[in-house]
């Protein structure tokens, strides 16, 4: 008995010891689009988000407007156009969709956040210029949790606001500088399954990714400036 175990215990020991496959590199599927103003056609495209059915939503800041596709690249509509109205856009940056098909879009022109059903037709608005709470200053980026929960991230003002789906207003976090929980030139944001949030930073001198709780507890962060391969 004592010889089977041991010899299991080799054989556990040499599988942890071996190693792994190499990973296979990422395949090219697809892409579409080109420069114009048509259907399926893009003029400075900077925000992208896929929703619970796969759909594919696109926020251009120069054609003002959103345009939505299948999964394979279909074009399925569009809304939008330049103005301060209600589904009109000034320059839209950030764009993100919940689980139940609503689309958010942060305008850092407009300095607001309107939300859209997923074909378009107008929900609801919050957000002014400012620096106070439920105001914006540059808002580039924005990401929903799964129990609807709207995160946005602003540029000039160092911070993360955090909203419900209607756009009341629940907490924020940050402030400008290098250190836990302060940002630079704050950028994107995303939400993990676990509620967790995460946010980059495109500071020449500070770029980095740092990770919160949903009510913005420092967790940790990872970056330095260059470019090399991260490995964990």
């Amino acid at each position: 008995m004592l010889r089977w175990i041991a010899l299991l215990c080799l054989s556990f020991c040499a599988l942890a010891m071996a190693p792994l496959p190499p990973e296979e590199p990422p395949s090219f599927v697809l892409a579409w689009g080109s420069p114009g103003t048509g259907d399926g056609q893009f003029s400075r495209p900077a925000g992208i988000a896929v929703d619970a059915d796969g759909n594919v939503y696109v926020c251009e800041v120069e054609n003002r407007r959103v345009q939505k596709f299948s999964g394979d690249g279909t074009f399925l509509t569009k809304w939008g156009g330049q103005g301060p109205g209600d589904g009109q856009f000034g320059e839209p940056y950030g764009i993100a969709a919940d689980r139940t098909g609503n689309v958010y879009v942060a305008d850092i022109a407009r300095s607001d956040v309107q939300k859209f059903t997923s074909n378009g037709t107008f929900v609801t608005k919050w957000g002014s210029f400012g620096s106070g709470d439920g105001q914006f200053y540059t808002p580039f980026g924005v990401a929903v949790d799964g129990s609807g929960n709207v995160y946005v991230t602003e540029f000039n003002n160092r911070r993360v606001q955090k909203f419900t789906s209607d756009g009341t207003f629940l907490t924020k976090w940050g402030s400008p500088g290098t250190g836990d929980g302060q940002f630079g030139g704050i950028w994107g944001i995303a939400v993990d399954a676990n509620g967790n949030v995460y946010v980059s930073e495109c500071n020449v001198d500070n770029p980095r990714i740092q990770k919160f709780t949903s009510d913005g507890q420092f967790i940790s962060k990872w970056g330095t400036a260059g470019r090399s391969q991260a490995h964990s």
